[in-house]
């Protein structure tokens, strides 16, 4: 038995809404005045944060945990997600144990070889968050029941017996089939996971409630399992977490209405009712192995603002500004991007680009050391050609939380004040002379390096970028004034995301149900 309650919200599938429940539970629950902390045990995404680890350095966590840990109000600690694994591609990932990365792995190693390791530092973070809050509010990955490695699941079932906890498994109704997708996910489960199940929460549910009541008495016979609660459809805007949140690229293509339509499906930023033919578009490449791609998310909640998750062989003639992202293997998604042959439709177009961490180091001249990053033996790639660096990787890894300078240049031109964000990325950087090509210094300010012979090109490391007001908003004023068109007024709701989920959850949710009343109304 711990010293907390651990209630652990998991899932039948992925992306079922386990993460936004989370996030709304835990800013429920600080806001009553509970000391609250999330929790991962297990998590496998390409989007992640900095956090403090135990030793007192920075490490890293995925991005739902730190978000977690934002709407609980506490300080972000790895213990919040102590075992992380990051895709790398060719059936490998990096694993992460407390934050610090060691090793890349493919599964059947990770199994073999650092299984017992991450299952103690799982154990032991529990412990540590356990000791110093009331409820502990524990996240699933995937579905619970997924009985091929039921007894190497982490996030899942090992987390619900460690951490003595009771389960409340969300199920999507969006996806159709819910009903039948939480009987069988109940007849799967263990016994003694199964006598912990307090409940069930319908995610995602569109028109009226009633319609739903036969299923819910019937499905609630069947196995004296209570569904606790039935929630809207109401994206509240958080950060997402793994790929399967982006827009199809494939469907989004990159192309404008002229029907004067308020937006589309799919793209980021569609639905603030700004007209088509007033909005701008950024277009952003979905690498084959895309991190950190929630660096885009605070400009997509811009009015007027509409990102576009682009196939790398669409064209650039409809977008007006473009944002390289974050990437989990920089050399192979550089490859690919060259193979569909949009390097060169980037070097030709003439509207604003900004690159971030690995879309930075695609932008510059050459990649050095490049099989350390990707797969394959290479030696040196070279880039994109639009910014004046060089990339030399290597084994060492910066994590580190960052405030730095505003010397707004570039697209972000007008900007000052200071930005706060991380650094999470292999390799260092250096700026090239631009007439000789040679190296010329080690590029060590956050804000990297931006393009002297264009001005229209940027590069950072700094993750979070957007999430400060001042580089946000001159960018956003660059992409409008690039595209010949007029910003529309700013400001829709006053409400944060933490607050959206957290009314979500409590309006729709019996946490009595779940033995969480004691901690007030």
């Amino acid at each position: 038995m711990t010293d907390a309650d651990t209630v652990l919200i998991a899932g039948t599938a992925s992306h079922v809404g386990k993460s936004t429940l989370a996030a709304g539970l835990c800013r429920l629950l600080a806001r009553r005045g509970v000391s609250v902390a999330p929790y991962k045990a297990q998590n496998m995404s390409n989007n992640a944060r900095v956090a403090l680890a135990p030793d007192g350095e920075w490490g890293e966590i995925g991005v739902s945990q730190h978000v977690q840990a934002r709407a609980a109000g506490t300080v972000p600690t790895t213990d919040a997600n102590p075992v992380l694994l990051k895709p790398r591609g060719g059936g490998e990932s990096q694993v992460i144990l407390d934050g610090e990365a060691v090793a890349n792995a493919p599964a059947s190693a990770y199994y073999d070889e650092y299984w017992d390791d991450a299952r103690a530092a799982a154990v032991a973070a529990h412990e540590r968050l356990a000791a110093d809050h009331d409820v502990i509010v524990a996240e699933g990955a995937g579905s619970i029941a997924e009985i091929n490695f039921r007894d190497r699941d982490l996030a899942n079932v090992e987390c619900a017996r460690f951490a003595d906890a009771r389960i409340l498994i969300a199920v999507d109704i969006e996806r159709g089939g819910a009903f039948a997708s939480l009987y069988g996910t109940l007849e799967l489960l263990p016994d003694d996971l199964r006598e912990r199940v307090a409940g069930a929460v319908i995610t995602k549910f569109r028109g009226d409630p009633e319609i739903l009541e036969p299923g819910i008495a019937e499905i609630e016979e069947r196995t004296g399992v209570p569904v606790v609660g039935v929630v809207p459809h109401d994206d509240p805007g958080l950060p997402a977490e793994d790929s399967l949140s982006l827009p199809d690229a494939a469907a989004t293509g990159g192309g404008r209405r002229s029907d004067g339509g308020g937006g589309d499906e799919g793209v980021l930023g569609a639905d603030d009712g700004v007209p088509d033919e007033e909005t701008v578009r950024i277009g952003v490449p979905q690498l084959p192995r895309i991190s950190n791609f929630t660096d885009l998310e605070p400009l997509a909640r811009e009015p007027g603002i509409r990102v576009v998750y682009l196939p790398l062989d669409a064209a650039l003639d409809e977008v007006d500004a473009v944002v390289l992202p974050g990437s989990k293997n920089t050399v192979d998604d550089l490859l690919a991007l060259r193979e569909a042959g949009f390097d060169e439709k980037l070097r030709a177009f003439d509207g604003p680009v900004i690159g971030v961490c690995g879309g930075y180091q695609i932008l510059g001249e050459r990649l050095v050391d490049a099989s350390v990053e990707g797969v394959g033996d290479r030696e040196t790639v070279s880039g994109v050609g639009l910014l004046p660096i060089e990339t030399e990787f290597s084994a060492e890894k910066r994590v580190e939380r960052v405030t730095c300078a505003v010397d707004g240049v570039g697209p972000i031109a007008g900007a000052g004040g200071r930005a706060t964000g991380y650094e999470i990325h292999a390799g260092r950087t250096r700026l090239l002379d631009e007439e000789t090509g040679e190296t010329a210094s080690l590029a060590t300010e956050p804000l990297g390096a931006a393009s002297v012979a264009t001005e229209r090109v940027l590069g950072t490391y700094l993750h979070g970028l957007f999430e400060t007001e001042t580089v946000r908003d001159a960018f956003v004023e660059t992409a409008f004034a690039s595209a010949g068109r007029t910003r529309p007024d700013a400001a829709i709701g006053d409400r944060s995301p933490y607050e959206r989920a957290a009314d979500l959850v409590a309006d729709h949710v019996d946490l009595a149900a779940v033995g969480l009343d004691e901690y007030g109304t």
